[in-house]
């Protein structure tokens, strides 16, 4: 099970941020030493095709089948799937449309399908389908150090996974929204929904599209003084170093637009509840031998 992931070496991590453009109350800094044992982690987020061998291996059913819709961007609705539109939104945010029958099979409502997305990053699901596939696979989901010192690629306090530039040299480096959020967007770097998990070079370390296509749920409970908490007594916690029950998502996603979610810098951190789920959303895991005694 650990064949291609990406080893990482133990060391002390520059991680989090002081960037002007940080989002207020998200506890990106400041900046914090933070030691690390050795760990690996997935080069690239669970593919659809990887999630659908654990679902048939398993007979594991999402949280979204269970509860019968999830969210989906109001651009990648099928207009025939309209009537699939149920009353729930999400405060602030009328882009997203729940959506009755979508689900990781189905990520865009009840028309839409995966045959072509084999090879994209699994959404739709929740942090629970996430772990459960984690721990299925012999592994867990990464910290949120983990993450980040991974997601960094031996750079220091870099803006990006491959340095301070967004498009060096007029070349698009992650899929992110370009053009007018949320009604119009120009696919200048190919993509309007999610892209295949290898569209993009790798950083440092050999990891890809740590900046932009879907937001990567972390181990960690949510908590804005997470850096204090990020010694290595916590990197089996399950728990992290949070106390409620939103757990931290990171990298940003195909919708991040520096005029709305300028997430897709490396140091960038939002929160979810763990039994959230949208068609923006997936993960990658990660192994220590700590994790084996634990």
């Amino acid at each position: 099970m650990l064949k291609g992931m990406v080893a990482v070496p133990a060391g002390t991590y520059s991680l989090g941020g002081d960037d002007p453009d940080a989002n207020p109350g998200d506890g990106e800094g400041p900046v914090r030493e933070v030691e690390l044992s050795a760990y690996r982690i997935d080069p690239v987020a669970v593919t659809v095709a990887k999630f659908a061998t654990f679902v048939k291996a398993t007979g594991y059913v999402t949280t979204a089948e269970r509860e019968g819709w999830s969210y989906v961007f109001h651009l990648l609705l099928d207009p025939k799937d309209r009537a699939a539109v149920v009353d729930a939104e999400i405060p602030g945010t009328p882009w997203w449309l729940a959506v009755r029958d979508a689900d990781w099979r189905r990520p865009a409502g009840p028309s839409s399908g995966v045959e072509r997305l084999q090879n994209h990053p699994v959404t739709q699901v929740s942090w629970f389908d996430a772990a459960a596939y984690a721990a299925w696979a012999g592994k867990r989901l990464p910290t949120e150090a983990q993450w980040e010192a991974a997601a960094r690629g031996g750079l220091v306090r870099a803006r990006y996974p491959w340095g301070d530039e967004l498009t060096p040299k007029g070349r698009h480096r992650a899929n992110i929204w370009q053009g007018r959020f949320p009604r119009v967007n120009t696919a200048e770097d190919g993509h309007v929904g999610t892209a295949p998990v290898k569209t993009y070079p790798p950083n440092g370390y050999g990891l890809h599209q740590t900046s932009g296509n879907v937001w990567e749920w972390c181990a960690d409970r949510w908590s804005t003084d997470w850096h204090a908490e990020a010694r290595p007594e916590t990197r089996t916690d399950p728990r992290g170093p949070g106390t409620g029950d939103a757990r931290v998502v990171r990298g940003g996603s195909y919708l991040c637009h520096d005029s709305y979610c300028n997430r897709y810098r490396v140091a960038a951190r939002t929160q979810n509840t763990p039994d959230s789920s949208s068609g923006n959303t997936g993960f990658r895991t990660s192994w220590s031998e700590a994790d084996e005694t634990s």
